[in-house]
């Protein structure tokens, strides 16, 4: 089995990255997965250099070291795992797409005019679909999705059913400006690169059935298994963002943190640990894997 633990380089790593990290690399442990480390930096206007080095220099710090797109890789300049330096691989997959007779379209909507069409549901209502507009900069890319469930089993959560066209409309593959979106970039990397254990935060459980139905449009027929873990919020009930400087790891590491403490306020904070304590690396994937 291969899972990956998939930071975006848009802002330094904090205690929720932590905290999935350890699930993903203790369920790794568990199950004799492998973990391939996949920088997700599709959105190039979020994505920083910087950041990417520091999440480097943070991984190694925590002692978290991947069997796939180990640090040094990175830092030696192009990769297989970084979604910038394969743009060409999701343009590909556009190709295949058509070529297996599902209709993509040129989108010029805005985000604003999306949200204001969409209300409530969240559901783009297909508005550019047959207006047969002219690919080119500044236009959307989109993909019509069939009406129909998608049932899947969480690891943790149980039995899940989920109607993608429903939730969501017709997908949206890049954007106005030229960038992959998330829910299509991250399903072309988890076909081409094997992944077949995929561990993140129940913020993204929403998004599986429309992950699962695009996998089988691109031909995928070994679907990956899921788990949804609980996430780290702030006392308002928000989750935990990059901007957040009081959980920041290196924030903590220049308080003189160590990398033990930082464990423990991480499995504290997502409810694995009843008090914030230091916990050596093999304890604290140890218990993710059993949480």
């Amino acid at each position: 089995m291969r899972t990956r633990f998939a930071p975006a380089p848009t802002g330094f790593l904090h205690l929720g990255h932590v905290a999935n990290a350890l699930y993903v690399w203790g369920v790794a442990r568990a199950q004799g997965a492998e973990v391939l480390l996949r920088i997700e930096d599709h959105d190039r206007q979020r994505c920083r250099p910087e950041y990417e080095a520091a999440l480097l220099e943070d991984l190694d710090w925590l002692g978290l070291i991947p069997d796939l797109g180990i640090t040094e890789e990175y830092r030696r300049g192009r990769s297989p795992y970084r979604q910038s330096d394969n743009a060409e691989i999701y343009q590909a997959h556009v190709a295949l797409l058509r070529e297996r007779g599902y209709h993509i379209y040129s989108c010029n909507c805005s985000r604003r005019s999306v949200a204001d069409e969409a209300g409530a549901t969240g559901r783009y209502p297909g508005t550019c679909r047959d207006r047969g507009l002219a690919d080119g900069p500044g236009m959307g890319l989109r993909v019509v999705l069939a009406s129909g469930l998608e049932s899947f089993e969480d690891l943790r959560l149980g039995s899940q059913s989920q109607e993608p066209a429903a939730r969501c409309g017709d997908l949206l593959l890049r954007d106005r400006l030229g960038h992959w979106t998330y829910h299509y970039a991250v399903v072309v990397d988890d076909l081409r690169q094997g992944i077949d254990l995929i561990i993140r935060g129940e913020d993204l459980l929403e998004s599986t059935g429309r992950q699962l139905r695009l996998a089988r449009m691109l031909g995928r027929t070994d679907l990956p298994h899921f788990l949804h873990h609980p996430l780290i919020l702030k006392s308002g009930g928000d989750k935990l963002s990059k901007a957040n400087r009081d959980t920041g790891v290196r924030e903590l590491r220049a308080r003189g943190a160590t990398c033990e403490s930082v464990y423990g306020k991480a499995l504290h904070a997502v409810g694995l640990l009843a008090e914030s304590r230091p916990l050596p690396l093999d304890a604290a994937m140890e218990l993710a894997a059993q949480g």
